[in-house]
């Protein structure tokens, strides 16, 4: 697995946008903030662009993240925001120039398909907040996105209190996975994510109940589960339900699927859609511990 090296005060970081359409004023806050950490900040050339919802035509989101990757004075790239989209553009990008020059690729939620296929192909990414976000988002979230792109700390550790239903144990394993309904929409694709011997992370927003359901039983069928390490389940955020109830919360529904299996599972890990959207290395190499006081992420 290719990991990228940590970047600098003073280098260039890339702003472009895979899926929804973005403002300059949307975008404002977070280019101060990257500004206060000492980075040069550069948009992608079609970066306000409008194609209905989307940032610009496939071919316009195609080309700026395509110029981002092969600029080598360009040291990692975050993709402004999620929405729907980066589906249109992942067969048309070349991420072969990535294997010389590894850099962090940033967000999540749509930014899902990048993160499923650079691990795909042995590139690891960075799941974290995006700029559409960093206005509200907690100070940690913030800063465990400079303790990974600055490698401000050998090791990134993160120490959360234990949730009624976890699942004890201890694995090292490299992480991946990202927004749920992404990796199941990926599902038999060039981009579907492997996940033997590794730890899966999930975290979902605006979801009706019953689907999240149908999507563990797919992820299961599709022996997503049979060869894991370990499981991260992240905010399931803002869940919907029918008239009748479905019964059961996010967190049950997953719980009743993943029960029979001998790995350690933790719930309510900060990451996903909330305001401390911790970031979590993708592809990297982690030590994960579930004990009865609480849980250990070390990346």
């Amino acid at each position: 697995m290719k990991i990228p090296k940590k970047i600098n005060i003073g280098d260039k970081i890339g702003i472009i946008s895979t899926a929804r359409k973005i403002s300059f004023i949307e975008l404002k806050p977070a280019i101060t903030i990257l500004e206060s950490w000492g980075l040069e900040v550069i948009l992608g050339d079609f970066l306000f662009e409008e194609y209905n919802q989307f940032a610009g035509t496939k071919e316009q989101r195609t080309i700026d993240l395509q110029n981002m990757i092969e600029d080598d004075s360009i040291k990692a790239i975050l993709c402004a925001r999620g929405g729907y989209g980066t589906v249109q553009i992942i067969d048309n990008i070349d991420f072969s120039h990535l294997f010389k020059n590894p850099k962090w690729i940033i967000g999540y939620s749509d930014v899902t398909v990048l993160h499923s296929h650079l691990n795909k192909i042995g590139l690891a990414s960075l799941h974290s907040s995006m700029p559409i976000n960093f206005s509200e988002n907690s100070e940690k979230s913030l800063q465990s996105i400079q303790n990974v792109i600055f490698g401000i700390e050998e090791r990134i550790c993160i120490k959360i209190k234990f949730n009624k239903f976890n699942k004890l144990g201890t694995t090292q394993a490299d992480i991946v996975g990202g927004n749920l309904s992404i990796l199941y929409s990926l599902l038999g694709s060039e981009s579907d994510l492997n996940t033997d011997g590794k730890i899966l992370f999930i975290e979902d927003l605006d979801e009706y109940l019953y689907h999240i359901d149908r999507m563990i039983i797919n992820m299961k069928r599709n022996m997503k589960f049979e060869r894991l390490k370990g499981m991260i389940i992240g905010a399931m955020s803002n869940m919907q339900d029918n008239d009748i109830a479905f019964g059961k919360t996010a967190y049950e529904i997953i719980l009743s699927h993943i029960s029979e299996y001998n790995f350690p599972v933790c719930f309510g890990f900060p990451a996903g859609h909330l305001k401390d959207n911790r970031a979590i290395k993708l592809g990297s190499p982690s030590f994960f511990e579930v004990n009865k006081n609480d849980v250990i992420l070390l990346q």
